[in-house]
């Protein structure tokens, strides 16, 4: 950042008039805020209050919006111009799209760091008591709810900013012809490297696909050194002997989970912090995910932390909650998901699920994968049951019945030595 404002010394009254630095400048400048916030998130005392909270979002989108994007458009505008040998057709109109444009990072971005310092601080809140002074989840949710209306209003700018760049750009290109070649300009770029000397890595930046192709594989060795120790060596990962494989109608359960985008809103991690035990239960055990592929530990609670959530609530509870959020959460802005009622759980694929579970070292029975659509029918009917003393009325086929049977499964494996011979038989199956 510091180096890109510099570049800059000298040449600060061509900012007033040039759209092109202006967008570089508040990219130069976003991206230093943003890169040197994301170390200061790793401190553990932030990351406290910062993580799971809409302080994130608003960290992420100080890059997205004001370095990526700015840093696109800035391009474009220089670029676009020349492929097409003509002026740009509205400095006015590019000025105007800057200053939308910056307004509408803003407008987005305060009100999300402001909504989740407040959601953080609200997490942690005691009473002179010693008990949560907001147990409700939904009390620090509609706190901030106003915050999304700015932040909606900061992104409709910032879209706004970028139509009238592609009219201004389209513009342009009318006015112009387009070039199909151009003379190069690696001739003078030779000379001044002639006579500074050349770098030892101009060999390999000539060659780009070979260039991209070894940073793709320094990435993947980094990567391997991560994940491999963690694969191989069990005793990275403390057992839980009561941790048994999803059912296979848990599992279908899961896919429907993660389809639907439940991940976005609810975390399944419980961090070893009082105020989160207190409000969902004993926090979360690295050996409880082994069979979790992949974990959906999350990174936002617009929804709170789902990870002990089974057991927790009747079957007749979520099957009101996915379909009239608010009838047992008031003031919920969940969605309702009414296709889960209507829509088949597709048993053809539970062969190669199961198949795929194995492996990645899932340890079902050998030959489970050709059952193991009856069991999960089997546990369908039980659920079914279930709803139907409730009153519910539903066929165990529906989507609905799988995801309950999910969400009743999560977080209980740790409780299991509680359970009679009998319960666990029929978990393990």
């Amino acid at each position: 950042m510091i180096n890109g404002l510099l570049t800059l010394r000298g040449a600060w009254d061509k900012v007033r008039t040039d759209p092109v630095l202006k967008f570089m400048v508040v990219a130069i400048t976003c991206y230093g805020m943003a890169t040197f916030e994301g170390p200061m998130l790793s401190i553990k005392s932030i990351n406290a209050l910062s993580h799971f909270t809409d302080w994130t979002i608003a960290h992420v989108h100080i890059g997205t919006l004001g370095w990526n994007g700015f840093l696109t458009f800035a391009i474009l505008y220089w670029m676009i111009p020349r492929i097409y040998g003509t002026k740009l057709y509205s400095i006015k109109l590019a000025t105007t799209h800057f200053w939308i444009g910056t307004i509408g990072i803003i407008v987005y971005a305060i009100p999300m760091y402001w909504a989740g310092i407040a959601q953080g601080l609200m997490w942690k809140q005691f009473n002179a008591d010693g008990q949560l002074l907001y147990p409700n989840f939904l009390e620090t949710l509609t706190q901030i709810l106003p915050m999304y209306y700015l932040r909606s209003l900061g992104g409709l700018m910032y879209l706004i900013g970028a139509i009238l760049m592609c009219y201004n750009l389209i513009k342009t290109a009318k006015q112009g012809k387009f070039i199909p070649t151009e003379e190069s300009s690696a001739p003078a770029l030779e000379r001044n490297y002639t006579a500074k000397g050349e770098p030892k890595s101009r060999w390999i930046e000539r060659k780009p696909v070979i260039f991209t192709a070894a940073s793709l594989i320094v990435i993947l060795i980094g990567g391997l050194f991560e994940i491999i120790p963690m694969q191989v060596i069990k005793s990275n990962v403390p057992t839980i002997a009561t941790v048994t494989p999803y059912t296979p109608l848990e599992l279908e359960g899961r896919d429907i989970y993660v389809r639907e985008g439940c991940y976005s809103c609810h975390s399944q991690l419980v961090r070893p912090f009082r105020s989160e035990s207190e409000r969902y239960g004993e926090y979360s055990k690295l050996g409880e995910f082994v069979y979790d592929y992949p974990f959906q530990w999350g990174s936002k609670r617009t929804g709170p932390d789902l990870h002990r959530v089974g057991g927790k609530y009747p079957n007749a509870w979520h099957f009101v909650h996915m379909s009239e959020p608010t009838e047992v959460s008031p003031g919920s802005i969940m969605p309702r998901y009414k296709w889960l009622y209507e829509n088949d759980i597709d048993s053809k694929l539970m062969q190669s699920k199961i198949s795929v579970m194995q492996t990645l070292g899932v340890p079902y029975p050998e030959g489970y994968e050709k059952y193991a659509a009856l069991d999960m029918m089997a546990q369908a009917k039980e659920i079914t049951k279930d709803l139907d003393n409730a009153n519910y009325k539903i066929q165990p086929q529906k989507e609905i019945i799988a995801l309950i049977a999910y969400l009743q499964r999560l977080g209980i494996d740790i409780k299991k030595s509680e359970m009679s011979d009998k319960d666990l038989l029929n978990s393990v199956k």
